[in-house]
This record gives structure tokens, C-alpha cells and sequence, in this order.
């Protein structure tokens, strides 16, 4: 028996007949991304990849693909377009992504949807994704139909932020490739961390504004925009029990 909870581990018979006994469906949306010296491209892809397994398993759901191209990496939150090895989407191409893959969903009979973010750009054009989603499906035929989104950083409880960084949070748009997401990997895919070549040139002090076509000089040449200092096994573990705990809260709450 295929106990997966992957989608496309599947024959189109077993997804059907998972998909008939009326669990979510996962939608994960990342990015290829660069993550500093220390971590791979794909961090964007594995985290939020590896919450939606634990979470199906955890309310009899399947996970989607993963959307592996995000949209445009900007300076202040990621670094930035100069940095080789990050592929981007224009936010319209997401967005419209996005929507072919919610309205294949709902015409092969999904009616629970969990969109998880794992890229900090994605936010608006995912919502918009959702919102063409709806106009295709007709907003007079979504009976039965829930959609929730979820940016996983959003889920960290303020007593495990203030446990990781007693001397103050520097803020999620900084915290690219910095503590958060490579004690994420750390837990996770500590294969894809390497900790010995991390470059401590942080963190961004970035201006107020931004600036085109040249991006700002304030990016730091590693491309971390915070510290990587403190990493550890064990806050990653922190914050996956945050986000899986609070997600299987919600989705109790939202599928009764």
C-alpha cells in the first residue's frame, strides 16, 4: 500500500481515491533562491515542503508539487537579482501559476486547499493567484470550497522569537539566510547546511527605500542579511513544532 503523502508519488488511481476521502491538499510555494555560502538554493522549496508533509500526515492530507520558482528575489529582503543560481517569476506569471494550479485542484473535486508561502516575495502575488482562482471558478459556485495561506514564519509563537534572539529580533525581511531558516535546515536537510563556510558580513543596515535599475550597496556580498551566529538544530526544532502545531490547530478548526 502507498502510504505517501505526496501527490505525484501516486498512480492517478490512488490520487483519486485519496483525493475522494476529502483531506487537504498542500500547496507549497517557494523559490530557488540564493541562501549565503552556507546553504543550498533550495531552502524556499524545503521548508515549506517538509511542514506540509508533516501536517498531512498529521490530518490525513496530500501535498501538492511545490512551486519551485518564486517570485522577484528583491535586495532588502533577498538579496537581490545579482546573485548567480536564483530563477525568478515575474509576480503576473506567479499569481497565474498559482491560479491554473487552485483551479485544477477544485475541477478534480478539492474543496480544502493549504497554501503554504515559504519566500518572502511570493506574499502579494499568491494572493492574487487566489483571488484569479476564484474569478475562474465563479465566486457564486465556491460552496463548500476553503482556501487557507499561510506564510510559515508567521507561525513562530513570540516566546520561541524571544528564546532564539534574547537581544532582539531583527525583523523577518532580514532574517534571510540567517538564524531562522538555516536552524530550519539544520533540522530539516542538515545535508544542504554547511555552517564552516558561512561569511559573517551582516547584518544589512538598508536605507528606508528602494532603488532601480542598481540595487542598494547596502546588500551584503555573502548575500545573508542578518547573522548566521546561533544557528542551531535545536531552534529549528523550535519552530517547526511552532508552525506544524499551530497548522493542524487551524486546519482542525477550518475542516471540521
Amino acid at each position: 500500500m502507498n502510504d505517501s503523502v505526496f501527490l505525484a508519488d501516486h498512480t492517478w488511481p490512488e490520487a483519486e481515491a485519496k483525493i475522494a476521502a476529502g483531506g487537504p491538499v498542500f500547496l507549497p510555494l517557494g523559490a530557488t533562491e540564493q541562501h549565503g555560502h552556507h546553504m543550498a538554493l533550495n531552502v524556499d522549496v524545503v521548508i515549506p515542503t517538509a511542514i506540509c508533509e508533516r501536517v498531512a500526515r498529521a490530518v490525513g492530507g496530500l501535498v501538492a508539487p511545490t512551486v519551485p520558482y518564486g517570485n522577484r528575489s528583491q535586495p532588502r529582503s533577498g538579496g537581490g537579482p545579482a546573485f548567480p543560481g536564483t530563477i525568478n517569476l515575474s509576480a503576473h506569471t506567479f499569481s497565474l501559476v498559482v491560479r491554473d494550479i487552485l483551479v485544477d485542484l477544485y475541477r478534480q473535486k478539492v474543496r480544502r486547499i493549504v497554501v503554504l508561502n515559504g519566500h518572502y516575495e511570493n506574499i502579494w502575488p499568491s494572493i492574487e493567484g487566489i483571488e484569479l482562482a476564484l474569478d475562474v471558478i465563479g465566486r457564486d459556485k465556491t460552496d463548500g470550497l476553503t482556501i487557507l495561506r499561510i506564510d510559515h514564519w508567521e507561525f513562530a509563537r513570540p516566546e520561541t522569537i524571544a528564546r532564539i534572539f534574547p537581544d532582539g529580533y531583527p525583523g523577518i525581511e532580514l532574517e534571510h539566510a540567517s538564524v531562522l531558516e538555516t536552524s530550519l535546515m539544520l533540522a530539516i536537510r542538515p545535508d544542504l547546511v554547511d555552517l564552516d563556510r558561512a561569511l559573517h558580513d551582516g547584518p544589512a543596515q538598508f536605507r528606508p527605500y528602494d532603488r532601480f535599475p542598481k540595487p542598494p550597496v547596502e546588500v551584503p556580498p555573502s548575500g545573508v542579511l542578518s547573522m548566521t551566529e546561533g544557528s542551531t538544530v535545536e531552534k529549528g526544532e523550535w519552530l517547526l513544532a511552532d508552525c506544524v502545531g499551530r497548522m493542524i490547530d487551524i486546519i482542525n478548526e477550518e475542516f471540521k
